[in-house]
């Protein structure tokens, strides 16, 4: 699906992560930014995985595992709105998923390759989907959501935090910028 989803699929604190996704085609875009993506992150130690920036904050292995967790989540979102689930799709605590995942004893490629393997999936998700999947909408976490916005949540989720860890974490460091 090439459209931008329209305001009324998607709850409005999901309007940032969709405007940080490039035109074209969502299926290029995901594609594309995983790659940039682990070219951001591959060539970092263990002891570099488990920097925080501030006391608080998560490490990059926690930021790798958040957005493995939250794309998982946001698939199944995807998958059971487009199979016509009625059900309220329920909510996650993004921060308790953090905290009993314990990413940092999980190295540096396991975390990558599983980060890489779920976009992998997520995009034969894509395969399986005809037109009309793309506009249904379902409800999650009391929210109305569509297909479509969910692929471009999951994009742009990527991006946001691909720019948090450039600006926060790998300051100095050449990093891919292409969002």
């Amino acid at each position: 699906m090439n459209t931008r989803p329209e305001q009324n699929e998607f709850p409005v604190y999901y309007k940032d992560y969709i405007g940080l996704v490039p035109e074209g085609d969502i299926e290029y875009n995901l594609k594309h930014q995983i790659s940039e993506t682990l070219k951001q992150l591959n060539d970092l130690s263990e002891e570099e995985g488990t920097f925080k920036y501030a006391p608080g904050k998560w490490s990059i292995k926690e930021v790798i595992g958040h957005i493995t967790d939250t794309e998982r989540i946001m698939a199944y979102r995807m998958l059971s709105i487009a199979r016509g689930e009625a059900a309220e799709l329920p909510g996650f605590d993004e921060n308790e998923y953090v905290a009993k995942a314990d990413f940092n004893k999980v190295s540096m490629d396991d975390l990558l390759q599983n980060l890489f393997v779920v976009r992998e999936a997520t995009l034969l998700l894509f395969k399986t989907l005809g037109d009309p999947d793309w506009k249904r909408t379902g409800i999650a976490c009391g929210q109305t959501v569509s297909v479509r916005a969910i692929a471009y949540i999951i994009a742009g989720h990527e991006l946001h935090h691909r720019r948090i860890l450039a600006d926060r974490y790998l300051i100095g460091q050449s990093v891919p910028k292409s969002f």
